[in-house]
C-alpha cells in the first residue's frame, strides 16, 4: 500500500536525471528506456495487488500528513486508494508499459531520445501523483504537472514552426481550463473551509441541503471546476487543442491524448461526482455538454484526411460519450467505456505510427503529406 507513491520520485528522478546528465547517458540511454518500464512495472503490481484487495474486502486506504500554516488553516498531504484509484493507476502503467516498449526502437533514430524519455516519465509520474491525490490542492498541483509535461510532449519537434504553434494552442486552452479550476477550488474551500474530498463532500451536501449556501453560487463554483475538466479532455467549446496536437510523435499521442491526460477530466468529474450530483443544474449542464461534444466529434472525423487528426475526433467523441455517462450518473458505466476506450485508441495510434514511422523524421514533413502517401501507397521516403 505505501510502496506505491514511492515509486512516484523514482520515476521523477530518472526524468530530471536525463534533463541533466544527458551526454553522460548517451551511452546507456537505453539502459534508461529499460529502467523505467521496469519502475512501472513494479507500480502495476502494486496497483492491481490493492485492486484485488479492494475487489475482496472493499477498503479505502487513505494516509495523511498535516502541513499547518497557522492556527486557523490546516492543509493535509497524502494519498487515497480507492477503487477508482487502483482502476487508473493500472490503466495509466499498463498503456504506458506499451507505448515505452514501443517507443524505444520508434525514437532511436531521434537525437532526441534522451529527452523524450525524460518528459515521458515525468509525465508518467505526474500521471499517477494526480490519481493519488487526496484533497483538491493535490490535484491542482500534478494538474499543472501534466499540463507542462503535455507542453514539452507536443513541441517535441519544436523546430518546426507548425509544432511549435500547437503545443502553444494545447498550452494556451488549458490554461483557460486551468484558471476555472483554480476559481471553483477557492469557492467550494469558501464555503466548506476544506480541501480534502470526504469533509469536502459532507459539508458541502449537509449545507446545500439546509439552504446554508447561496445555491447559485454553488452551481457557479462547480462549473468552474468543470471547466478545468472540460478543457483537459477536450469537450467542447475548449476542443480545439487536441487535433493539432497530433504534430507530436505518435507514442506520444497514443500515450496522452487517448489514454490519459485526456482521461485526468474524466477522473476529476468521477473524483467529485458525489459533489456535483447535489448541486442543482450541474449534472444536466455536464450531459449537454457531453452530447454536444460526441456529436461534433464523430461529424469532425468524417472529414479528416489525416488519419491522426481522424483518430482525434474520435477520441474527442468517445470522450463526449464518457461525459454523458457521468451526467446522468451512470458512474460505471462511464468507468468501463474509459477502460476500453484507452486501450482500443491507444493501440490504434500505435498502429497508425507504425505505418507513418519512416515518414516523421522527415526534414518538412506534414500530416496531410504523409496521409495522402499512405493513402497512394507510397510508403517510401
Amino acid at each position: 500500500m505505501d510502496n506505491t507513491p514511492f515509486s512516484i520520485p523514482l520515476t521523477m528522478s530518472i526524468g530530471f536525471g536525463l534533463l541533466l546528465i544527458p551526454a553522460a547517458t548517451k551511452s546507456l540511454r537505453r539502459m534508461w528506456a529499460f529502467l523505467s518500464v521496469l519502475l512501472l512495472s513494479i507500480v502495476m503490481w502494486f496497483s492491481t495487488n490493492l485492486s484485488i484487495q479492494q475487489i475482496n474486502r472493499s477498503l479505502t486506504y487513505q494516509y495523511l500528513w498535516s502541513w499547518t500554516i497557522n492556527n486557523n488553516f490546516l492543509l493535509e498531504f497524502g494519498h487515497l486508494i480507492d477503487p477508482l484509484t487502483s482502476i487508473m493507476s493500472i490503466l495509466i502503467t499498463t498503456v504506458a508499459i506499451m507505448v515505452f516498449i514501443y517507443s524505444d526502437n520508434y525514437m532511436s533514430h531521434d537525437q532526441g531520445y534522451l529527452r523524450f524519455f525524460a518528459h515521458m516519465s515525468f509525465f508518467s509520474a505526474s500521471m499517477l501523483g494526480l490519481v493519488t491525490s487526496s484533497n483538491l490542492i493535490q490535484i491542482y498541483i500534478f494538474w499543472e504537472l501534466v499540463g507542462i509535461c503535455s507542453y514539452f510532449l507536443i513541441g517535441f519537434w519544436f523546430t518546426r514552426p507548425v509544432v511549435a504553434s500547437a503545443c502553444q494552442k494545447a498550452f494556451v486552452t488549458n490554461r483557460i481550463g486551468d484558471f476555472g479550476l483554480l476559481l471553483g477550488i477557492l469557492g467550494f474551500y469558501w464555503i466548506t473551509g476544506s480541501f480534502e474530498f470526504r469533509d469536502l463532500f459532507q459539508i458541502a451536501n449537509t449545507l446545500i441541503h439546509n439552504n446554508g449556501v447561496n445555491s447559485l453560487f454553488a452551481t457557479l463554483c462547480a462549473f468552474c471546476l468543470f471547466v478545468g475538466a472540460v478543457a483537459k479532455s477536450a469537450q467542447f467549446p475548449l476542443h480545439v487543442w487536441l487535433p493539432d496536437a497530433m504534430e507530436g510523435p505518435t507514442p506520444i499521442s497514443a500515450l496522452i491524448h487517448a489514454a490519459t491526460m485526456v482521461a485526468a477530466g474524466i477522473l476529476l468529474v468521477a473524483r467529485l461526482l458525489p459533489l456535483f450530483i447535489v448541486i442543482p443544474y450541474i449534472m444536466n449542464f455536464i450531459c449537454l455538454i457531453g452530447t454536444l461534444t460526441e456529436l461534433l466529434g464523430a461529424t469532425l472525423a468524417l472529414a479528416q484526411r489525416d488519419i491522426k487528426r481522424s483518430l482525434a475526433y474520435s477520441t474527442m467523441s468517445q470522450l463526449g460519450y464518457i461525459m454523458l455517462a457521468l451526467g446522468i450518473g451512470s458512474y460505471r458505466a462511464a468507468l468501463f467505456h474509459l477502460i476500453t476506450h484507452a486501450y482500443s485508441k491507444a493501440f490504434l495510434f500505435l498502429g497508425s505510427g507504425s505505418i507513418i514511422h519512416s515518414m516523421e523524421p522527415i526534414v518538412g514533413y506534414s500530416p496531410e503529406k504523409s496521409q495522402n502517401m499512405v493513402l497512394m501507397g507510397g510508403l517510401t521516403k
